[in-house]
């Protein structure tokens, strides 16, 4: 039998340009990409002129890589009312703007914070909900329609830490173009352990039951330094935490998540960020 040929790719520097990440990923024989528009601590976008916008493109093309997503600020709280919101929003608009141009799928985004300890599981009697949901229709409502904006779960205390929460904001924006990002260690550090595949499969299937498994966009493949629900997100390299290498294979061999783009935000085994050693270990792990 034939084996599925998998979308595997990391987030890697654009130090050297939007063009030079896609040459590294090359050489890592990576087939899809992640990348920061610009610093993530600093509330500016870099602006690539038409040159190089072509270049990008082309190169894109020419390497056959069909998904690229952008990550978005990590400053960004869609949940602020004030000026923290406001740029939050400017930024997403500006961004997806150029993801139109570059021919990159969307970003995507750690929602916020509504910066209080509320336990509950909803999150829609929280102060700021409605300015939340606003702000996101607001992005949506000024970018191309061809660009995503993709809410990524978290696994602290922030907005997106149990998928109830992800389900209520898909449902109030109530737009197509509102899309999720799983990542694994988020996954872990919330609680949800999917080492064993009925676990895995009832996860997948209350997902689907509540969002839709058509609206999941992406997966974030990463390792936890930290156990099983402790709120704390700290990505280790493939197999040297404490998610398993169970959860990575089911997520790999799946019939609907296989299909979709596996992107790596580890440390690397030098410490410089995704290397070819952590995707070829998630490589070895494809059965299908």
């Amino acid at each position: 039998m034939k084996k599925i040929k998998l979308q595997i790719g990391a987030h890697l520097s654009t130090s050297q340009g939007y063009t030079g990440a896609i040459d590294k990923l090359s050489k890592l024989n990576g087939n899809c990409l992640q990348i920061f528009s610009g610093t993530p601590l600093r509330w500016t976008i870099s602006a690539p002129n038409e040159s190089e916008i072509e270049l990008f493109v082309n190169e894109k093309k020419r390497l056959q890589i069909q998904n690229v997503f952008f990550h978005a600020l990590y400053l960004i709280n869609l949940a602020d009312h004030g000026e923290i919101g406001q740029k939050s929003v400017a930024s997403l608009i500006a961004e997806l703007n150029l993801a139109s141009k570059l021919e990159i799928n969307g970003s995507i985004v750690h929602t916020g914070s509504f910066k209080n300890k509320s336990e509950d599981i909803s999150i829609r009697k929280q102060k700021n909900y409605t300015v939340l949901i606003k702000n996101i229709q607001k992005v949506l409502e000024n970018t191309p329609h061809e660009t995503y904006l993709i809410l990524e779960n978290s696994g602290t205390r922030k907005i997106g830490q149990v998928i109830e929460q992800l389900a209520e904001i898909v449902a109030d924006v109530a737009n197509k173009r509102l899309r999720i990002c799983l990542d694994t260690c988020h996954l872990h550090a919330a609680g949800y352990d999917l080492k064993k595949i009925d676990n895995f499969d009832s996860f997948l299937n209350n997902f689907d039951k509540k969002i839709g498994l058509d609206r999941l966009h992406a997966i974030h493949l990463n390792d936890s330094r930290d156990l099983l629900g402790s709120l704390r997100d700290r990505h280790d390299n493939i197999g040297e935490g404490n998610v398993g290498v169970e959860v990575f294979r089911n997520f790999l061999n799946h019939k609907f998540t296989q299909k979709l783009p596996f992107i790596l935000e580890v440390p690397g085994f030098d410490n410089k960020g995704p290397d070819k050693i952590n995707l070829d270990l998630v490589k070895k792990l494809i059965t299908v």
